[in-house]
């Protein structure tokens, strides 16, 4: 068939037999009605080798109204770290060799002196994600010792991994203390002995306990670890480097703030509130970053130069806590105006309905997402698309680029402030394409 033929100068021979050999198999099994001529045969092959050719991992646009959405990539990149990424991978870069010197170098320099500028830390370490730091520092400050922890933080992150099996996994001993709303200063101070490795501290940063609780703090608990000669870890989770209560979003402290009131270690992930590439970051004095450093197990959870390149570029945005705002997309996401999502949403809604897609612009409530400000909700606007939900979703889910909202009283909505605004008109564009039947 000469169109058979034409799909050949386009993909790999192999890849359209392939997908000429599926189509038959589905007519055969009657999962799909044979087609009647020639050019009905053409079209279901050439829909089964553009699905095979697809990518597995691929763009969609977040209109969930959750910025930080762990199932849809958490955090975008900030336009100098995507720059950065492509400077690096485009060819050979000083990953691990010391050009002032001329020797072999070590890859784990190239964020740590931004990162104790920012947060006034001894040293720092990068690693793959924030469970694998929390599994390095206990390893390494704690292997074959207990690790105090309050019953109240024993939290499940996602994916339902749950913190204490990440800390078992660690060689460390669980100890816990207090219950599980209420931990005192005293429940630690008792449960500290010989066999004692660490005090840990986990920032309960997906959920909220209110009532009747207690709570100690990392500036409680300095003074008893430096007493006893423990290390004293916390586990922050979301990275914050700049406070966000100017912006009416409070209980989330920084990662300056862990690292000044006493902590040996600070923990924190890089993609959430920090809106950099996924990374665990260890921040904290230099014996133990140094000793983390210096652990075998940092060689299987290092993290490769492109990740290093972002990370690097992000963190150079908040130098200048202003451009930071502008700049890092999650921050600018999460501190935008309410008025000014509401004006995106009347431009995105005129252009739908200028191409007969009937549709209204709703009051919404956004989320932060990621595990932070759990309670928070951000006043939001959204396209409110008029029609079957379950068939709208389904055609927006399939559409080139994968769009994807949430079912609201029986109405799907495009919430715009989980969408950057240079967005919009790409967004309405691929709206149109897939709903234009």
């Amino acid at each position: 068939m000469p169109g058979i033929q034409d799909l050949t100068e386009h993909a790999p021979r192999a890849l359209v037999t392939e997908a000429i050999r599926a189509v038959v198999d589905r007519v055969r099994l009657d999962q799909l009605a044979a087609p009647a001529n020639t050019d009905g045969w053409l079209e279901v092959i050439r829909e089964e080798l553009t699905r095979r050719e697809q990518y597995s991992l691929r763009p969609v646009f977040n209109v969930t109204g959750v910025i930080l959405h762990t199932n849809l990539g958490r955090a975008p990149l900030a336009r100098q770290a995507l720059e950065a990424i492509t400077r690096t991978a485009a060819g050979a870069s000083n990953l691990e060799y010391d050009l002032d010197e001329g020797t072999r170098g070590s890859r784990y320099v190239h964020c740590a002196s931004l990162l104790r500028e920012l947060t006034g830390a001894e040293d720092a370490l990068v690693v793959n994600n924030g469970a694998a730091a929390l599994v390095l520092a206990l390893n390494t400050l704690a292997e074959g010792l207990e690790s105090i922890v309050s019953r109240g933080e024993l939290i499940e992150i996602g994916g339902s991994f749950r913190v204490p099996e990440i800390m078992a996994k660690s060689g460390s001993i669980l100890r816990e203390v207090g219950t599980t709303n209420r931990t005192h200063v005293e429940d630690y101070r008792h449960a500290i002995g010989s066999q004692t490795g660490a005090i840990v501290k986990v920032h309960r940063s997906n959920f909220e306990v209110r009532g009747f609780v207690a709570e100690a703090s990392v500036r409680d608990l300095a003074p008893i670890a430096r007493d006893a000669n423990v290390p004293l870890v916390m586990d922050l989770g979301s990275g914050l480097l700049l406070s966000l209560e100017p912006y009416g979003l409070r209980g989330e402290p920084t990662v300056a703030e862990a690292v000044a009131d006493g902590s040996t270690l600070v923990i924190m992930s890089g993609d959430k509130l920090l809106g950099g590439p996924q990374a665990g970051i260890l921040v904290g004095s230099r014996q133990a970053v140094d000793a983390c450093r210096r652990n075998p197990l940092t060689r299987a959870m290092r993290v490769d130069k492109l990740t290093l390149a972002a990370l690097e570029a992000t963190l150079a945005l908040y130098r200048d806590p202003a451009r930071a705002f502008v700049g890092v997309p999650v921050l600018a996401m999460v501190t935008a105006p309410a008025e000014s999502i509401r004006e995106r949403a009347d431009r995105l809604a005129a252009i739908l309905r200028d191409h007969g897609l009937p549709c209204d612009v709703v009051a919404s409530e956004a989320a932060v997402g990621g595990g932070a400000f759990p309670t928070a909700r951000l006043a939001s606007s959204a396209v409110a698309l008029r029609g079957k939900s379950a068939d709208l979703e389904l055609k927006l889910r399939k559409a080139a680029q994968p769009i994807i909202g949430r079912i609201v009283d029986e109405r799907i909505q495009l919430d715009l402030r989980s969408l950057l605004p240079d967005r919009d008109e790409d967004l309405a564009n691929a709206a149109l394409q897939a709903l234009a039947e």
